[in-house]
């Protein structure tokens, strides 16, 4: 079974847990996500899609009350998301899903639609704003990613498809939304007056990266951490392992190490975890990344021998594919 959002191949063995515990089909779907010992969980929507699905709730109530809409995802799934609406007002409420930490979980995100002979879309009170150009955004511009942009913009193209109107002018809102923005990294990026409307699928997956936290706090605060080096080994690791705090180094593993006093598992992909176990790997191989090298049988042999001599004591060092695949395990 592939996940439909992000591609990645559940093992036969999750899949048969899994089937153990009852009914799959959010995860079929991709409505939600499989681990390692058969856990389900959910996906929760992003303030993109729901602001998606406020304006096609406003839209829709035009001709009749709603109760709950269809959007379609920028990841190419169709949803139906709960937004109520009536005589022109929608409303939808942001959904975390398992998120445990999700700041604007619970927001309320507004849509006034009017008919209009085009589409405009308008970004009110709540909605963040630049306050400097960046290489994507000018001075003053809405902080709505193009994903997000291009979700709401579907959304509303249907509605008034619908309905048979010629376009409509749409005002978002998001109560609440100013004070929440300030909790996040927006003024950080030169945000200010809201959260931002993102989404690159569509889908908040269920976990939660502490962006307020600093990496070394993270790993000191776990009883049982996975160090792992990059976003391919951190979606990895966190079906592997999900029972664990699972931390993202990067290249600073020495520092994550040093600071772990819990139980600890290595995770990622061979080229910065061998490396880090043996930075002399690759002398005299004729191959110039880990990559290449442990593609071949020499390298298999060479990795397992790293594994076997070089793993710090006390730690668990666990090797991926770029599709999931355990191909080294230093227990």
């Amino acid at each position: 079974m592939i996940d439909p959002v992000s591609g990645f191949s559940y093992p036969d063995e999750w899949i048969r847990h899994a089937r153990e515990r009852g009914d799959i089909t959010p995860v079929e779907e991709g409505r939600a996500v499989l681990t390692s010992s058969g856990a389900i969980l959910r996906r929760g929507i992003t303030t993109g899609a729901t602001a998606a699905a406020a304006a096609k709730a406003a839209l829709l109530s035009l001709r009749q009350p709603v109760s709950e809409v269809g959007i379609m995802l920028p990841c190419g799934i169709r949803v139906m998301v709960d937004a109520t609406g009536e005589n022109g007002e929608g409303y939808a409420v942001k959904d975390p899903g398992d998120y445990p930490d999700d700041r604007t979980a619970g927001l309320l995100f507004r849509a006034k639609a009017t008919p209009s002979p085009e589409i405009v879309l308008h970004a009110g009170e709540g909605i963040g704003r630049f306050v400097r150009d960046t290489p994507r955004y000018l001075e003053g511009e809405p902080a709505i990613s193009p994903p997000a942009r291009e979700c709401i913009l579907n959304a509303i193209t249907e509605a008034v498809r619908e309905i048979g109107l010629s376009g409509a002018h749409i005002t978002l809102t998001v109560v609440g939304g100013r004070e929440a923005g300030a909790d996040t990294l927006n003024p950080k990026v030169g945000v200010v007056g809201g959260i931002s409307l993102l989404g690159t699928t569509g889908f908040v997956e269920p976990w939660d990266d502490h962006l307020e936290s600093t990496m070394e706090e993270r790993v000191r605060a776990a009883d049982r951490v996975v160090i792992t080096t990059g976003r391919i080994g951190l979606r990895i690791s966190r079906l592997l392992f999900p029972e664990y705090e699972v931390v993202l180094a990067g290249s600073k593993i020495r520092q994550a190490l040093s600071a772990a006093e819990g139980e600890v598992i290595l995770c990622g992909l061979p080229g910065l975890v061998l490396k880090f176990l043996r930075p002399d790997i690759l002398n005299s191989t004729g191959y110039q990344t880990v990559e290449e090298y442990v593609a071949t049988p020499e390298g298999i042999t060479m990795m397992k021998k790293v594994l076997e001599e070089s793993v710090p004591e006390g730690v668990k060092v666990v090797i991926v594919s770029r599709d999931g695949e355990i191909i080294g395990d230093s227990a």
